[in-house]
């Protein structure tokens, strides 16, 4: 049973996503025939030449995204790494070992980890190891790594919380075409949300005590790390949700609040499935929220989104990792080797000291 039970999660991922990428596939179909001289190409090829097809669609609907767009996202790119780097910090913050851990090295350290992290999926392990190397170099215990990173994804789920909260309340519709819930019923649940985030203000203003079980003791987070958690963990979400925005055209498009709706949905459906990079999960989602726009426009917005937020990062994470380890090992060499001449010159000295005897 416990080795079924290791199998579930990757099969229910497996099945996820062949159901999302077939009816994105059908999706991207119906849309690219649109155009006559499209849907003849389509109706004559076979699979991949269909691909091919639709691929250059898509890339045409890229060329179509005007400059300052790719700039903005670009910007909403490093708005949205900047505020994970944030998370690590108040975390560290939280800890108080943030003296002697530069913010350069904090952000280092979080930009590493989630390139990694929200490409290859399991989050809180893949990103739980690359935070195990990094913050043990510069002396955390391991007790002390794992409150940082479970900090770090509540501070996440916090964002989406309040965000959620705030995109329900303003937009209840949104749901509608996922889940049939009334109007009332969403912004009920969206109250809900944003008064389970004041609760835990709340609970920071009053000072609860620490919870200790044996020796280990858990802190409440005090009032200035749940004020920075306020503003850091929804301008993640803002920067990110901001990438998809300006790389979808104007026309059509349902605005700022929609979109950041659109996001937390999908990227929240592809984390809860574990799909890397929420593929063809994202797209459904997006595609159903927003069935105003054309699946075309929606797919090419999302490969901006993978390209700044996913790809580049994770194609700049690796140098890093490689560097690091490479650094750590010339130190453990430079660890051993002194030792190891140290325990040469013992029974030579020994062998002096002898000699020198009457």
């Amino acid at each position: 049973m416990k080795k079924l039970k290791e199998f579930f999660w990757p099969a229910v991922a497996l099945v996820a996503v062949a159901w999302s990428v077939r009816l994105l596939y059908l999706k991207l179909w119906s849309e690219a025939a649109g155009e006559p001289h499209v849907a003849a190409l389509l109706e004559k090829g076979e699979f991949l030449n269909n691909l091919e097809v639709i691929a250059g669609v898509i890339g045409h609907k890229l060329a179509a995204i005007p400059v300052h767009g790719y700039i903005m996202a670009v910007l909403c790119t490093l708005v949205a790494y900047a505020a994970l780097a944030w998370y690590d910090r108040i975390a560290l913050l939280h800890l108080r070992r943030a003296a002697g851990i530069s913010w350069l090295y904090t952000a280092i350290c979080s930009f590493t980890t989630y390139a990694i992290s929200h490409n290859i999926g399991a989050s809180v392990f893949s990103g739980g190891m690359v935070r195990y190397r990094a913050y043990t170099a510069k002396g955390l215990s391991v007790a002390e790594i794992a409150v940082l990173v479970a900090l770090t994804s509540f501070t996440f789920t916090f964002g989406t919380a309040i965000c959620g909260g705030l995109v329900l309340l303003g937009e209840p519709e949104i749901v509608r075409p996922l889940v049939a819930m009334p109007r009332h019923m969403a912004m009920l649940l969206g109250a809900g949300m944003l008064a389970v985030c004041g609760l835990y203000v709340l609970g920071s203003y009053l000072r609860l005590k620490p919870l200790q079980i044996g020796k280990f003791r858990l802190e409440y987070p005090t009032m200035p790390i749940v004020a920075r958690q306020c503003f850091a963990a929804p301008l993640e979400l803002l920067g990110a949700a901001g990438i998809i925005y300006f790389a979808l055209p104007a026309d059509g498009n349902p605005g700022f609040f929609v979109v950041v709706g659109a996001f937390l949905l999908s990227f929240s459906a592809g984390l809860l499935f574990q799909v890397p990079g929420g593929i063809g999960v994202m797209e459904v989602v997006f595609l159903k929220v927003m069935p105003g726009l054309p699946a075309t426009s929606v797919f090419a917005a999302l490969l901006v989104w993978r390209l700044f937020y996913l790809l580049l990062p994770l194609a700049l994470s690796i140098p890093v990792v490689l560097l690091f380890e490479r650094r750590q090992l010339d130190k453990a060499i430079h660890d051993i080797i002194p030792h190891e001449e140290a325990a040469e010159r013992k029974p030579e000295q020994g062998q002096e000291r002898q000699g020198a005897e009457p």
